[in-house]
């Protein structure tokens, strides 16, 4: 209740509804703004600069490249200036191994071989705020513009991972479609007429997004409801155990994709769990605050706790390829972060990535149009600012897709 002129003012649930769905119909009215003709996300293309350092060649080799017709030919502009769409540098890095010899070629095939084993990330923290969205959609887009086939699986459902790849949660998924349909438990008691909620397959739900090679297992608000059927379904030995039912999912796609990285919420809960039981590596987001550290170390005690409880009811072991740390929200030229930072890497030691996720007005201003820095028009930025962005997001990027490498033994 609000007290107004000496009156209270009542407040029912009904009224809040409404906020809710007035302000669901501003947004999607704004999005379809922004994002005019069509209201619909489309990638920019990309210019020499930016396609040569996404497939590791000079402007010259690119440029000898079409002159002798070995890679297929881009549309140019009045200038003649070539730009290239994400599809195109995929279709160039395509033609490049193929007519490139011997190990040299390797460098245009950065996906999975035989044998290799899908790498599973989960961008993990107990704490709100710390970029845990924001690297998870930067590392996935980045992963699949360098020619990764990549799904990202929104497991929060507040689904803002969702929301940045340019659906309305609220509006589009209202009626199912998300990755809870494909956890959800069955009701294997259902009588006639009734519905068994059994899970749909993984496929089912995924959605293309504008980016080539980036695939999307969105969220929505029904995700909640995974927590509490979790809980229940240790009633019913014929339901399969939470910690395997992510993974299951996974593995019926996982011929599609090199790697998968998660999203998840920001409490230690079953959704979270599930995705820590089908991870191969694990990336904790981290603000360099003491407080924030503090709130970690009880987080890594609270995971290391459950997931030893997990194997043994399972009797399945969790071990991981790599465990990585990523300073994020980082401003060099603060004096009490770069200790924080320092006494952080003392005690992790080579756990922490080596080049923090500098805090950036960039990203934050790309955020304000459900953008990121890899899609917004370089005009519309201070190019200092945004080079200086998409450097940082670059460096920590490389770094984990070296694990990964490293992961399948290259």
């Amino acid at each position: 209740m609000n007290k107004i002129d000496n009156r209270w003012e009542v407040v029912s649930s009904s009224e809040l509804g409404r906020c809710a769905e007035t302000l669901a119909k501003a947004l999607d009215v704004q999005f379809k703004e922004v994002h005019q003709p069509g209201g619909t996300k489309v990638l920019r293309k990309f210019s020499v600069s930016e396609t040569c350092e996404l497939l590791g060649v000079t402007p010259d080799m690119l440029r000898n490249r079409h002159k002798n017709k070995t890679i297929p030919e881009v549309e140019a502009d009045a200038r003649g200036h070539r730009s290239y769409s994400a599809e195109e540098i995929d279709a160039i890095r395509k033609a490049l191994c193929e007519t490139t010899r011997g190990k040299a070629k390797d460098v245009f095939r950065p996906g999975r071989r035989d044998g290799d084993r899908l790498q599973v990330i989960s961008c993990v923290n107990f704490k709100g705020g710390s970029s845990k969205t924001t690297t998870a959609i930067l590392l996935a887009q980045r992963l699949a513009l360098k020619g990764y086939r990549v799904l990202s699986v929104d497991l929060d459902p507040q689904a803002s991972l969702t929301t940045l790849f340019g659906y309305r949660p609220e509006l589009e998924f209202n009626e199912g479609g998300t990755i809870y349909d494909a956890l959800r438990y069955e009701n294997f008691d259902a009588g006639p007429g009734e519905e068994s909620n059994a899970p749909v397959p993984l496929r089912d739900i995924i959605q293309k997004t504008y980016f080539h090679n980036l695939d999307l297992a969105p969220a929505g608000l029904m995700l909640t409801e995974y927590e509490t059927e979790t809980a229940h379904s240790f009633r019913d030995p014929r339901h399969t155990i939470f910690a395997k039912r992510l993974d299951d999912a996974l593995k019926s796609v996982e011929a599609d994709y090199d790697v998968v990285v998660i999203d998840c919420p920001p409490q230690l809960g079953f959704t979270t769990l599930s995705a820590l039981t089908a991870s191969t590596g694990l990336v904790v987001t981290v603000v360099p605050g003491m407080l924030d550290i503090a709130s970690m170390s009880q987080f890594l005690k609270l995971v290391s706790e459950t997931l030893d409880a997990v194997a043994d009811y399972t009797e399945t072991e969790v071990a991981y390829s790599f465990v990585k740390f990523l300073v994020t929200r980082y401003e060099p030229n603060d004096g009490p972060q770069r200790q924080t930072e320092g006494y952080l890497r003392a005690i992790l030691k080579d756990r922490v990535l080596t080049n923090p996720m500098l805090k950036s007005t960039a990203i934050s201003d790309a955020g304000m149009t459900h953008q990121t820095i890899y899609e917004v028009d370089p005009k519309d930025f201070v190019r200092s600012t945004l080079d200086r962005a998409i450097g940082s997001v670059n460096d920590v990027s490389a770094e984990i897709e070296a694990v990964i490498q490293a992961a399948w033994g290259r």
